[in-house]
């Protein structure tokens, strides 16, 4: 009998159930990790937006709700082009041509001991017919090795998985890698469809998630809700969702999955939406369910273990920057939602909330 999580991704269990894993191993129990979608399919390169899904990239993709939405902001200054209000800083039009004016004048000092002369554009555009210097061969910018390295899919997904198989060596847990491909090699493209309902035609991967979970005879899986709303999260969701639904087999192995399958909050995400109940999920999140089973909260109180999850999570090291912009802030942030979520439960220090699925 062992506890089973579920990872969409490589570092989704140890972000939202570090904690809970942690207290289980102190009690002796045995985890064991599934993670679904670890694979890059036939693609061998990686596009930018891949690169920045999958945390190799600069972009910070997951916070997408009103507290980074600046669109709301006014300016502090009025927008003026005429640079009558405008502060000393403002780009103006005859400000820019001034600055081009010193960048000219200053390219010209620099290669006057040459035969030509190139003029340096501020707006980087080919002036005079002159080509940009970024795109002359042994010029501008160079990629160095780890980025070049990091464009090849398969070895991007590997070092996700390493940091997979360091975590549970970390947390003396198993892993198991379906090595499904990845959202963004089935043709996802773009935050919207990312973060979107997934199409007809990608289905959860019901049957295979159910073998997998059958053979390792578990006391409990935990399933993502999908907060954030990532097409891959929805997936293994809906897996949980559809094996609730399944009457129980009296043909071995078929337990009755009720009070058995358990869905976790997904983190970040649940801290960036303010996630406090199923209602923020929408109304068709997590049904239609059975008349005569039920969902219900329960909480992990962990706070003897909430530095061991920090730790933990340091282990997941590609994804650092891209979601938190550093271990320490990772760190901040990890304690800061504990608490907000021991005080949803009345408890004294930090925990993790669960959905327990309850037969009536």
């Amino acid at each position: 009998m062992t506890h089973v999580f579920v990872a969409p991704h490589p570092d989704d269990v140890a972000l939202s159930c570090g904690g809970l894993i942690g207290s289980l191993r102190e009690l002796g129990q045995n985890v064991a990790i599934l993670t679904v979608f670890s694979g890059a399919g036939g693609v061998t390169d990686l596009s930018s937006y891949q690169r920045e899904a999958l945390g190799f990239g600069s972009k910070a993709l997951w916070p997408d709700t009103q507290a980074f939405n600046r669109a709301n902001l006014s300016a502090d200054y009025p927008i003026d082009e005429g640079g009558e209000h405008a502060p000393p800083w403002a780009a103006t039009s005859d400000r820019l041509d001034a600055t081009q004016a010193d960048a000219d004048a200053a390219a010209k000092r620099f290669w006057q001991r040459s035969s030509w002369y190139r003029r340096a554009s501020i707006h980087n555009e080919p002036l005079a017919g002159q080509i940009l210097a970024d795109d002359t061969p042994t010029q501008g910018a160079v990629l160095t090795t780890e980025l070049t390295e990091a464009e090849r899919a398969r070895d991007a997904m590997a070092i996700r998985r390493l940091e997979d198989e360091r975590f549970a060596y970390f947390a003396e847990s198993s892993v198991v890698f379906l090595d499904l491909p990845d959202a963004v090699f089935r043709g996802y493209e773009g935050d919207a469809q990312l973060l979107g309902v997934p199409r007809e035609d990608d289905r959860a991967p019901v049957e295979i998630l159910r073998q997998e979970i059958a053979r390792l005879e578990p006391q409990k899986i935990y399933f993502p809700l999908a907060i954030g709303g990532h097409v891959d999260h929805r997936l293994a969701r809906d897996v949980g969702l559809e094996m609730l639904r399944e009457p129980r087999a009296w043909v071995m192995p078929g337990p009755d999955w009720s009070g058995i399958v358990t869905f976790y909050e997904d983190f970040p995400y649940a801290w960036w939406e303010s996630f406090r109940r199923l209602a923020d999920l929408g109304d068709d999140a997590v049904g239609p369910l059975p008349a005569d089973v039920s969902i219900a909260p329960e909480f992990a109180d962990v706070t003897d273990q909430v530095e061991w999850k920090i730790s933990g999570i340091t282990l997941y090291a590609s994804q650092l920057d891209r979601l938190f912009g550093g271990r320490k802030p990772m760190a901040d942030t990890v304690r800061s939602y504990g608490r907000a979520v021991a005080g949803l439960g009345g408890l004294p220090g930090y925990a993790e909330r669960y959905w327990a699925s309850i037969r009536l």
